[in-house]
């Protein structure tokens, strides 16, 4: 009753706000969607930094942005926050028939090409329907492999998949002494798209990855700029040699 309650609160609130508040009032699907996209990289941030105060209030401002978009659907006439919810329910319903039907699945890879299966025979021309145009690349790799392997097309092993990687690297390396940059950009590509594929073997997020690599990235860079700072200089100022010691003593330290 408490979760009912308290999401009717929202509901309300979200009535009051529309109808009383100056900026509230003037938003659209349109003027909401930057800042969607935003709430979604801080939730992705609070995840990736294990800040469950943060995830929390993140879940919060998503939750916000729903029933923001359910009110002007509402508003015209397209679409109640009852229709959502009803409509994610059925959905979840009809994808999970080892849960709410009589069919057998004998581990999570079977419940994953169920729900491609069934997706097409909703009406979805391609296993590759659904993956977002706008979504950032490195994500778009993980999720196009992830549903190509559902069909079966799929490496068999992780030491095929490093092979693919280091003939993608002597690729981009051939490519390089042509001095095509198209050519070389292209085969760069590759040579992601195969180190997107190596990790999904590794049972690791490669967008994750990278995103805490980024984030020490920062870190030491920052530390840097403060040694230097402690010494009366700036980096600008610094050979590679003197930066790079810098460098290896606040590794030392980690």
């Amino acid at each position: 009753m408490l979760k009912t309650a308290s999401f009717q609160q929202l509901l309300n609130i979200m009535d009051d706000l529309r109808e009383k508040c100056p900026w509230d009032r003037k938003q659209t699907l349109q003027s909401l969607r930057q800042l969607t996209i935003e709430e979604m990289y801080e939730l992705a941030d609070a995840i990736t930094e294990n800040d469950w105060q943060s995830i929390k209030e993140e879940l919060g401002d998503l939750l916000l942005h729903i029933v923001f978009y359910a009110k002007i659907g509402t508003e015209q006439q397209q679409f109640t926050i009852d229709d959502v919810i009803t409509g994610i329910c059925n959905k979840l319903i009809h994808r999970h028939p080892h849960i709410y039907g009589d069919v057998q699945v004998e581990n999570e890879e079977q419940v994953k090409q169920n729900w491609e299966k069934l997706k097409l025979k909703e009406g979805k021309k391609s296993t590759l329907s659904g993956v977002p145009v706008s979504l950032p690349a490195l994500v778009k790799a993980m999720r196009l492999q992830e549903k190509a392997k559902q069909v079966g097309f799929e490496w068999d092993n992780t030491q095929q998949v490093m092979d693919k990687v280091q003939e993608e690297l002597q690729e981009l390396q051939e490519a390089l002494q042509t001095g095509n940059q198209q050519e070389v950009e292209d085969e760069f590509g590759d040579l992601l798209f195969s180190l997107v594929n190596y990790s999904r073997f590794l049972k690791i997020d490669a967008e994750n990855a990278l995103e805490r690599t980024n984030k020490k990235f920062i870190r030491r860079f920052q530390q840097m700029e403060t040694l230097a700072a402690e010494q009366g200089r700036q980096l600008s100022d610094m050979t590679l040699t003197e930066m790079d010691g810098l460098w290896n003593d606040i590794k030392k330290t980690e």
